[in-house]
Parts: C-alpha cells; sequence; structure tokens
C-alpha cells in the first residue's frame, strides 16, 4: 500500500454553513456530516471569499487569494476567466505521484478545462456545452433510461425558488450518480499510487428537486422562519418577486416553506451519499478508510428567503459562511486537539491543507494556510479577519465588499454608498445593522479601517484619502489577464 495519504475532497454547490444539525440547526438532519465531523474538526467560521461558483472554485484550486486568481466575481468586469493558472492543486498532487480523479460539477473555464486532474466525469447540470455534447452525467442518464425523459423535466429552472420532489427513480438523481461513480473511481483505481478524489456535488444548488421521501421529511413539517433585518424593506419589490427566478422579493410563507424544504431534503440527499461512502469504504476498502484524509465544504451558500433574498453573491451568512469538515485518517485522530476550531478559516486554505497533510511542498503563489495546526490547538500568528468582496452581478447595488472574523462583519456595498455592521455574536441573522449605534462607533471605525487597509494595499483606487472610494468603472484585479506567479 501507498505510503503517501489519499484524499477525498467531497464538496456541495451552494449549501449554508449552518445547514448542519451539528452547528445547532433547529430542522436540517446530517447525522453523517456530523459523523465525519466528530471524527476531526468543524470550523465554525468558515467563509467563501467570493461566493459564487467559478470564483469559488478558481480560489479553491489554487489557494490563491481573489485578487491573484484574478477572479473577483461572474459580473461586470471581469470578461472571460479561462484556469489556466500556473499551480493547481490537482497538478501538485500529480507531480508527487498522486492519482487524480474529480466526478461531478467542475464549473472551470472553458468547461472541459480539467484544471490539474488527469480524469474527470462530469455533471454540469444546466451548462450545456456550447458544442451540443453531453457531459458524462447526462450520457448516462440516456442510457439509462432509454426512453423520452430528461434530468430537467421536473420543469424546474437552474435559479428558481420553486421546489418539488424530483420526477423519476431516486438512483437517477444526480446526487446520486455522482457518488456512484466516486466510488468506482476508488474501486477500480491505481492501487500502486495513493490517490486524490473530489467529489463535487452538483446540489443543494437549485434547482430544488430532491426525491420524494427526502422532500416530504421536510414539508411535511415545519421549516424556521427567514431571518429579517430591520434593513431588508429594500428587496421587498413585488415585482421582482412574481418572477419564479428572482434573485429577491418578498414571498409567501407557503412558497418559503416549500423553497426551503427542497434546499433541505437536497441537504438530506448528500448526506445520505456521504454516509453511503463512509460505510462501503470501511466494509470494502478498509485499508484506504484507514488512510484517508476526508474534507468536506461548499463553494457558498444560499439565503434561501433570508432578508428577501435567494441564491448567492451576497456578504451575509447564508451567502458567504460554509460548512468546513476536516477529517483525518483513523491513526492520525490524537493530532486533533480541537473538534470545534473557532479561528475564522476560507476556501483558499484547502490546499495548503491538503498538501500538508499528504507532505508536499507549497508552490509559490499559494496565499492560504494549512488548517492542521489549528486542528492540533496552534492559533499562533493566524489571521485576525478575513476580505471578501463580489462584483456586480444580479444588481449593482449588490456589489459588495466585506471583512469578518466571524464574530463581527462590516459590509460596503460601493454602487448605492451603503456600510452594515453586524455582531454574529448576537445576531448570526444579521437582523440588526449597528452601523449607526453610537455603542458601536470604535468597533465600526476599527472593521473600516480594516477594509480600507485591505484596498489601499491593492493600490486600485478603492481607498482614497483614509478612506473608501467607489470608483464608476468596474474594480478588476491586473490578474485577471495575467497570470500571478507568487
Amino acid at each position: 500500500m501507498p505510503d503517501q495519504p489519499n484524499v477525498i475532497l467531497i464538496m456541495a454547490d451552494q449549501m449554508r454553513g449552518d445547514c448542519l444539525s451539528a452547528d445547532g440547526h433547529p430542522v436540517v438532519e446530517t447525522p453523517h456530516l456530523d459523523h465525519l465531523a466528530a471524527t476531526g474538526s468543524r470550523f465554525e467560521h468558515a467563509y467563501t471569499a467570493v461566493p459564487s461558483c467559478l470564483p469559488a472554485r478558481a480560489i479553491l484550486m489554487t489557494g490563491m487569494n481573489q485578487w491573484h486568481t484574478g477572479v473577483l466575481g461572474m459580473g461586470r468586469g471581469q470578461g472571460a476567466i479561462p484556469n489556466d493558472f500556473p499551480h493547481m492543486l490537482g497538478g501538485e498532487l500529480v507531480n508527487a505521484g498522486y492519482q487524480t480523479h474529480l466526478v461531478g460539477k467542475g464549473h472551470f473555464s472553458p468547461q472541459r478545462a480539467y484544471m490539474g486532474f488527469q480524469s474527470r466525469e462530469s455533471d454540469e447540470s444546466g451548462r450545456m456545452f456550447r458544442d451540443g455534447a453531453q457531459d458524462e452525467y447526462r450520457a448516462w442518464f440516456d442510457r439509462e433510461t432509454k426512453r423520452d425523459i430528461t434530468p430537467d423535466d421536473h420543469g424546474v429552472d437552474w435559479n428558481s425558488w420553486v421546489a418539488r420532489p424530483w420526477h423519476t427513480d431516486e438512483h437517477l438523481h444526480p446526487t446520486a450518480w455522482t457518488m456512484s461513480r466516486a466510488m468506482h473511481f476508488i474501486g477500480h483505481r491505481d492501487t500502486s499510487r495513493s490517490f486524490f478524489l473530489n467529489v463535487s456535488f452538483a446540489r443543494p444548488h437549485s434547482p430544488y428537486v430532491p426525491p420524494a421521501p427526502y422532500f416530504d421529511m421536510y414539508d411535511r413539517g415545519d421549516t424556521p422562519s427567514a431571518h429579517i433585518g430591520d434593513w431588508s424593506g429594500m428587496h421587498d419589490r413585488p415585482a421582482d418577486a412574481s418572477n419564479v427566478n428572482a434573485w429577491r422579493g418578498k414571498l409567501s410563507d407557503a412558497r418559503l416553506h416549500r423553497g426551503r424544504a427542497g434546499y433541505y431534503g437536497e441537504i438530506g440527499f448528500i448526506d445520505t451519499q456521504i454516509g453511503r461512502l463512509r460505510n462501503w469504504l470501511e466494509r470494502y476498502q478498509p485499508d484506504v478508510a484507514a488512510n484517508t484524509w476526508i474534507i468536506f465544504l461548499s463553494d457558498h451558500g444560499d439565503m434561501v428567503g433570508d432578508h428577501h433574498l435567494w441564491r448567492k453573491t451576497y456578504a451575509y451568512e447564508g451567502s458567504a459562511r460554509i460548512p468546513f469538515i476536516v477529517a483525518p485518517p483513523p491513526n492520525q485522530r490524537g493530532r486533533v486537539k480541537q473538534g470545534v476550531v473557532d479561528e475564522v478559516v476560507e476556501i483558499q486554505d484547502i490546499m495548503p491543507t491538503i498538501l500538508d497533510a499528504t507532505g508536499v511542498d507549497l508552490p509559490p503563489t499559494v496565499d492560504g494556510k494549512s488548517v492542521i495546526p489549528l486542528m492540533e490547538g496552534d492559533a499562533a500568528g493566524w489571521r485576525e479577519y478575513i476580505h471578501g468582496e463580489h462584483c456586480t452581478c444580479y444588481s449593482p447595488e449588490q456589489e459588495m465588499q466585506y471583512v469578518t472574523d466571524g464574530h463581527r462583519k462590516l459590509v460596503w456595498l460601493p454602487r448605492i454608498d451603503r456600510t452594515q455592521f453586524f455582531d454574529l455574536d448576537e445576531d448570526p441573522g444579521e437582523c440588526v445593522d449597528l452601523v449607526d449605534d453610537t455603542t458601536r462607533a470604535a468597533e465600526v471605525s476599527l472593521w473600516r479601517d480594516r477594509l480600507i487597509a485591505e484596498l489601499t494595499a491593492r493600490d486600485c483606487g478603492w481607498a482614497q484619502d483614509g478612506g473608501l472610494s467607489c470608483l464608476d468603472e468596474p474594480l478588476v484585479s491586473p490578474y485577471r489577464d495575467e497570470r500571478y506567479l507568487g
């Protein structure tokens, strides 16, 4: 058996950080993820710096911050975003002798980019290849059904708040297919080498269409009310809410409940697949189970109605905070001194963590830090906060910058010149904007200065004369078109 440990990186798409029962969610049941967390560390304050799909994945696969990837969002000013970075996680592990494989959603650019992986089997959801070719999931679906039915016949669009049960057999759901192919890879791998496997689910990203038992589990009970802040009225737009694909708007309680039931059901089905993998490994691949790190996270969250918002790209907890679990192999669990870690982490920390776990040297381009010392109880020198952002996407008023340590958060909406400040310890739903609270003036000043310092260091014109300054042109990194080399 190879000496180097294996790594299974499991990634959900658009899963909120609070949607774990281990995190205290009042409804969502995630027993297998809770069990995984109990064998390692769960990071309570984990964030995605750029909360949308492609930017987050660029950060994850390079270990760079967003300024160095050049991808500050999926909207105005970004242009084409080819994923041709000089050092990528999969490629560094290939160079170290690993067999690498990705199953599920890549969402790279161009669509068929391998991002350093040696092989892949894709489920690109609604992003059809421009030449009409199918991804591996859809080709398999057609072969399996042999009838006039598609994965889209549930009738729900890719960014909709509408929810309903999956329209055909459970094993045909993309979440089930993704785990089946992951297990197939492990069972047919080159056993002379260690492996790195990225299991990348395309859910709970909408459409919210889990198999019926998982939908019914939540639709037949209560779901928690949305967080609605004293500032949320800016998104109560009836004309917008009439659109089934709306990014904002106040919905009826019944529609909000069904949307959340579908979203939670998708998470429950993902949790089942993780249990399926771990049961299979322990029963049929015990050598692999004994020598494998398992890491779970999401690329970003989903507002699912909080503050009358849906989808992602926002600085708020529902969008920017993510689940983040690292579980070492059984023979290394004695290293874990912190089952729940308080320090703030982000997606850029995944690549250095995996390279640390496998003993592979860090390339000079990596900005993130391994979280393994935090798991071992050593927080010396760790960052005080993280800086996130997103360029204009759904609307100019939602272009944003934010800084947080998981306890406090300052949000700047530059296009409407609005600043918000939240005490996340007292108000995790961000319902009370404290920016004008005179008793918090010193805190607000501290956090504003931190954001100013981040933008000043970029020399990008967005911090001038000791304050924040929004320019008319979009904020664009110099590394959008020229790759950062460290």
